[in-house]
């Protein structure tokens, strides 16, 4: 194809990013997507961490949030209670999006990062929430990144780490959560959007060499796939940019 699947994810995600979007992200491919946007197609965006840096330079790809190279440059360098203010802040905080991973979604997109199994006996446990809960519970929009299988896509998480729209239209408002949730779900095999008026996943797009029906064969539970459409692969332009000015070391991708 002439790119990864890994890219088509990092450049799918970068266009989900505008202008103007406060992009809260974490390490590894969010931090990629998130500096491709502001080299491709949202160069006004503005780039923040959870351990403080705000609109840092990002000359060269950071290994992590904690890495000295998310400070150089910054606009300003606080800590992790300045990164969640900017988060919930009334003015800044509506333009914030967030990107997360997640061990499991469900068709509402709530997240599970915390076990597979039961709480107190489980098969696998993993790192928890972190930020991904107070991301998902107080910013207007957020991706998800995510692997295409079935066993993350459940038709019921084994365990509600992080709140998409909870069980559809109105329920974040009736648990007291501000107005927001996911918008889009980042796969090695598609994106899918949320419906305006239930709130469910639907296909947006599937990648070039990938139908619908493989799609569908890798979750638990079935989505809407009449308002699918093939995604544009990335342009030569947007794999330069993220080859030879974003990760020219490869270290993420």
């Amino acid at each position: 194809m002439g790119y990864t699947l890994q890219e088509m994810m990092t450049i799918m995600a970068a266009r989900e990013i505008h202008n103007g979007d406060i992009v809260f992200c974490g390490t590894g491919i969010s931090m990629v997507a998130a500096m491709a946007a502001k080299h491709i197609n949202a160069p006004d965006s503005i780039i923040f961490f959870e351990t403080g840096p705000i609109d840092p330079r990002l000359e060269e790809i950071p290994m992590a949030v904690a890495d000295p190279r998310v400070m150089y440059g910054a606009a300003s360098n606080g800590g992790l209670l300045e990164a969640f203010a900017t988060m919930q802040n009334r003015k800044t905080g509506r333009r914030v999006i967030g990107i997360l991973g997640a061990a499991q979604v469900d068709r509402y997109g709530n997240l599970n990062s915390t076990c597979i199994g039961e709480y107190a006996q489980p098969e696998i446990r993993f790192p928890g929430s972190g930020g991904a809960c107070d991301v998902a519970s107080f910013v207007p929009r957020y991706l998800i990144f995510i692997q295409h299988e079935k066993r993350k896509f459940p038709v019921r998480l084994d365990y509600l780490t992080s709140p998409g729209y909870l069980d559809g239209p109105g329920a974040r408002e009736r648990e007291g959560l501000l107005p927001g949730g996911p918008t889009a779900v980042i796969t090695n095999l598609g994106v899918m959007h949320f419906d305006d008026d239930t709130k469910e996943t639907y296909l947006a797009f599937y990648y070039p060499g990938v139908t619908p029906r493989d799609i569908l064969d890798n979750m638990e539970f079935s989505v809407d796939v009449s308002r699918a459409a093939e995604a544009a692969p990335p342009t030569e332009v947007e794999l330069t940019i993220l080859r030879e000015r974003v990760d020219p070391h490869k270290l993420i991708l």
